[in-house]
């Protein structure tokens, strides 16, 4: 009777976990609905339009220990409170920034909605990977990946709605994204209320409890966190230049707003990728699937950057259903049989996202150069998921008695 309420419970804290991968998917789509909102309004160049990856994507880095170092303190119901009133805030500093026409004062909005979103994976990752039973951790964080997927294809379809299209003045492009944060931040805001209230069955062995001993001698943890923050930076240069590449001549010549209707498709590829992932996943390896998804994206912008026309358009948005199960089997196989360290090494995990944050302002600058362009910059994160191929074959085994060295230096 008490393991079937058990089950009961950790299904029940599952699904209210699923919200917040929803809320902070939602958040980082439409980001693609701001760079070319953003580079036509401030009249920049790529590089230029990159810092808004750059901003909300460095505050993983940033704020990754101090969010840690929160939750710690004040536990993690009322730090998921935290983050999600940190996120609402954020998006209400949207206000200001549109009435005196910042770009500055924008990013500074983005920074305070990503430091709200690291605070919630701290808590969200790790917490759902023990909600049940090991062998279907993986399993499980695809299928709330999946809702993450659910917000970031629903998402971009309202923003660039609502925020793209022809402006007579700057303040009239500036205020259109006022209505989409503002319905952000109420969500948000009420998400944390009913967070506050609820009561969530406590898993973890080691809450509230400080692990000593240095997570990085672990190898699969340290390549782990390296090929995490490559795939994050490659997916989210892909998703950042959708509406450019194919508003290119010799892609598809879209204008903005058509060219945004393509950005849910890439990231429709991840959502049903991510749901697919899950029942794969109850059958087939972590580490297998993690290579063929690998092997497949590498292939399809290989085809993207050899190619031009609706055959380059299509291999590029079709990288999103390989990216679908990524960070969940990568998570995973960086944290296998490390035990008592979960939790620290998730800390490290966190911070990965910065990879949002450094591949697409580099991915500018190429695209920026008069020899590279836009549509040979996809080098980049081709050669991000040629290094994740690597970790599926070899960087995800653990090295010889590391557990025990950890021990020692404790």
């Amino acid at each position: 009777m008490k393991n079937a309420t058990q089950t009961k419970n950790f299904r029940g804290a599952f699904a209210l976990m699923t919200s917040l991968f929803f809320i902070w998917g939602a958040i980082v789509s439409l980001n693609d609905i701001l760079i070319p909102h953003f580079k036509g309004l401030f009249e920049m160049n790529y590089t230029e339009t990159m810092l808004i990856q750059f901003c909300f994507f460095g505050a993983y880095f940033l704020m990754a220990v101090p969010a840690s170092l929160l939750v710690e303190r004040i536990g993690y119901k009322k730090g998921i409170s935290a983050g999600l009133i940190t996120i609402g805030l954020g998006a209400l500093i949207f206000l200001p920034a549109s009435w005196s026409v910042s770009y500055p004062l924008f990013l500074f909005g983005l920074f305070t909605m990503a430091t709200g979103s690291v605070i919630l994976q701290v808590v969200a990752n790790p917490y759902v990977i023990i909600l049940g039973k090991p062998e279907t951790a993986s399993s499980r964080l695809n299928l709330a990946q999946g809702i993450n997927s659910l917000a970031t294809t629903l998402a971009p379809l309202a923003g660039g709605f609502l925020i793209l299209g022809h402006y007579n003045t700057p303040q009239e492009a500036a205020a259109a994204v006022e209505i989409p944060y503002i319905g952000l931040a109420i969500f948000a805001f009420s998400i944390a209320v009913i967070f506050y209230f609820l009561k969530l069955p406590k898993v973890l062995e080691t809450d509230g409890v400080k692990v000593k001993g240095n997570v990085l001698k672990f190898r699969q943890l340290r390549l782990g966190a390296i090929a995490l923050m490559l795939y994050v930076g490659a997916e989210v240069a892909i998703g950042s230049f959708i509406v450019n590449f194919l508003g290119e001549a010799n892609i598809a010549g879209f204008a903005e707003k058509k060219a945004a209707t393509y950005i849910p498709i890439y990231w429709a590829g991840l959502m049903i990728g991510r749901f697919l992932g899950s029942a794969i996943l109850q059958k087939a390896s972590s580490q297998k699937v993690l290579f063929t998804s690998a092997l497949a994206s590498v292939l399809l912008l290989a085809v993207t950057i050899l190619t031009n026309g609706y055959v380059a358009m299509w291999a590029m948005l079709a990288v999103g259903l390989f990216n679908s199960i990524m960070w969940s089997n990568i998570f995973t196989l960086a944290v296998n049989g490390l035990g008592k360290y979960t939790n620290k090494a998730a800390g490290i995990l966190v911070m990965a996202p910065v990879g949002g944050a450094i591949l697409p302002l580099l991915q500018g600058v190429l695209a920026d150069m008069p020899a590279i362009g836009l549509h040979l910059s996809y080098i980049l994160p081709l050669l991000c998921y040629a290094f994740i191929i690597y970790y599926a074959v070899n960087g995800y085994k653990p090295g010889a008695n590391e557990l025990a060295q950890v021990e020692a230096n404790i």
